[in-house]
């Protein structure tokens, strides 16, 4: 790796705040400059700041992954993009253990004050203990205590870019665009504010969205449903022939729709790509949002890597 891949690694996997976003841009900003790119940064107090290497507008294709990271929680955030049902069902599992907080903290707080005789403050008093459960998830969600281990999702998407951008030839540089999305955690606030403003490379530019891509041996790629429509055929097998699996490792382009929920979605044609694990032909991705996302294959960089610079060299000028 790059000595800039190796410094977000070890340094800088923590970029939460608004103090440690504004530092890690600025930093960011120096070293894309420094390597030849020009660099410009846009956004919003609500939507995040995006760092932009490159034109978007003259861009062929655009690179992207989202550098903000999300607070640590008690339990991963389990995704299964090939299978809508366990995904949604994990969800729900999430939202009854939630529901069951609120109604284990209703009970107690009703009996307590049924034993010190103030029956008539259940009505007033147990709303707004449950009122008050849900304010603190949603904060916790949002502005809770930073992750610290954040090797996968998403520092392993932020030095796909870095290595993308440190080694692109500088014939092929007109052609791509390099974007670091802020707030992806917070719901896609920064893409979807990158392409407001952009409403024809929305629709027809293609994007390349890098999301939690370390963790896994299983490279897979998901496109949008207009990316899958037949005359985009042809974009799909280009992205097959360019990112080719290499020892131990194997690359997927699933046709069939799947469901990945990052930056791609603000995009029409666009890629979600992501590493999974597969056990019983269920692939999945575990680990995130939690101390326990410290697994960084570095030879999954290498081989995105690699595949970003033969894309770029096969499209037209």
């Amino acid at each position: 790796m790059t000595s800039q891949s190796k410094k977000v690694l070890e340094d800088m996997q923590v970029r939460k705040s608004s103090k440690e976003k504004r530092e890690f841009r600025a930093w960011l900003t120096e070293e894309l400059k420094s390597a030849g790119w020009t660099v410009q940064e846009e956004g919003s107090f609500l939507s995040g700041h995006n760092v932009i290497a490159g034109d978007p507008e003259k861009a062929k294709v655009l690179y992207t992954a989202h550098y903000d990271t999300q607070a640590v929680l008690p339990f991963p955030n389990f995704i299964t993009p090939r299978n809508a049902g366990i995904f949604i069902a994990f969800q729900l599992l999430i939202c009854l253990g939630f529901f069951a907080v609120i109604g284990i903290a209703e009970t107690v707080t009703v009996l307590v004050l049924r034993a010190v005789g103030a029956r008539e403050l259940i009505p007033l008093i147990a709303p707004l203990i449950s009122m008050a459960i849900c304010i603190f998830f949603i904060w916790w969600m949002f502005f809770g205590k930073a992750n610290k281990h954040t090797a996968n999702d998403n520092t392993s998407g932020v030095i796909t870019l870095m290595e993308v951008a440190m080694t692109m030839p500088a014939e092929d540089r007109d052609k791509v665009c390099i974007i670091f999305f802020d707030n992806e955690e917070r719901g896609m606030l920064g893409s979807a504010n990158f392409a407001s403003r952009r409403k024809r490379v929305k629709k027809e530019t293609l994007v390349l969205n890098f999301d939690c891509v370390s963790d896994g041996d299983s490279i897979q790629f998901f496109p949008t449903k207009a990316l899958r429509k037949k005359e985009s055929e042809g974009t799909l097998s280009a992205i097959e022939n360019a990112f080719t699996p290499t020892e131990g490792k194997e690359v997927a382009v699933y046709r069939e729709g799947g469901i990945y929920p990052s930056d791609n979605a603000s995009f029409k044609r666009a890629c979600g790509i992501c590493a999974l694990k597969e056990k019983g032909k269920i692939y999945y991705m575990d680990r995130i949002h939690t101390a326990k996302d410290i697994v960084f294959m570095e030879e999954n960089i290498e081989l995105l890597r690699a595949g970003c610079l033969r894309f770029a060299k096969g499209l037209e000028g």
